[in-house]
């Protein structure tokens, strides 16, 4: 194959490990974005052509946790010190699949200035505001509510975002922990079901946006929420990635 067709990438990385299922189907994500960037850019798809990637998976404190109790373990110290170590390995551009993840992330980028730390929230308000979105409703962790994480970035493109009440919040959790994380995805997929019915009945065809990496393991799956626009923030993070992986220096 002549070198000419051969792409110019730079190292990236991923910070993961929360939870360690969806860290690994982030990777999942991004080998695609990268085989559809390659297509794109009329590039051939081989071993080859992939950037180098390197992934974290670390243990770290529980972040919705850490967020609603300041003598809980934080994970601040845990995450900055895998962003080092991709860093050391030479990964310029990091993705964390950890929405909750990202009330730090201002704290973490200062610690670590070397590397670019991209920012689930904001990376997918611009992709609902190119896909004309005017308003959408957003699943998530009790932390990530509370840390406005997405209201704010919705807000600074004029995007509504409209969020459940308390007790769908809570059955979101049920079907995070006590669903996804156990592995009980039958259980994952009514408690989010519920929720999306419940937000639909209120709101119409409303895009529902997935914002914790749990919930695309198991709601796109659904029969019920067949026909549902459902957002991936997860996967909008991973195409981010990828076009980072292939900007040249």
């Amino acid at each position: 194959m002549n070198d000419v067709t051969q792409p110019v990438s730079r190292t990236v990385g991923i910070l993961a490990g929360m939870g360690p299922a969806a860290g690994v189907d982030f990777v999942r994500l991004f080998v695609a974005a990268c085989e559809s960037w390659l297509r794109e850019h009329g590039h051939p798809v081989l071993d080859q052509s992939y950037p180098e990637h390197w992934m974290a998976q670390l243990p770290v404190p529980d972040r919705t946790l850490a967020l609603s109790d300041a003598s809980a373990e934080q994970p601040l110290d845990a995450m900055a010190r895998g962003l080092r170590q991709l860093a050391s390995l030479g990964a310029t551009a990091i993705a964390i699949p950890c929405n909750t993840a990202h009330a730090w992330h201002a704290a973490l980028q200062e610690r670590v200035p070397e590397v670019e730390l991209l920012h689930i929230a904001s990376e997918t308000a611009t992709d609902v505001e190119r896909r004309g979105l005017a308003r959408v409703a957003l699943l998530a962790t009790e932390g990530t509510y509370g840390a406005g994480l997405y209201g704010h970035a919705f807000d600074a493109l004029g995007i509504q975002c409209l969020l459940p009440d308390q007790a769908a919040r809570k059955r979101l959790m049920q079907g995070i922990y006590d669903g996804v994380k156990a592995g009980d995805l039958a259980l994952a997929q009514q408690c989010f079901t519920e929720v999306g019915e419940q937000l639909r009945a209120q709101h119409g065809d409303i895009a529902l946006v997935m914002a914790c990496t749990e919930i695309p393991l198991a709601l796109p799956q659904a029969p019920a929420a067949r026909g549902w626009t459902l957002i991936d923030p997860t996967a909008i993070l991973a195409n981010a990635l990828a076009r980072r992986a292939y900007a040249r220096a």
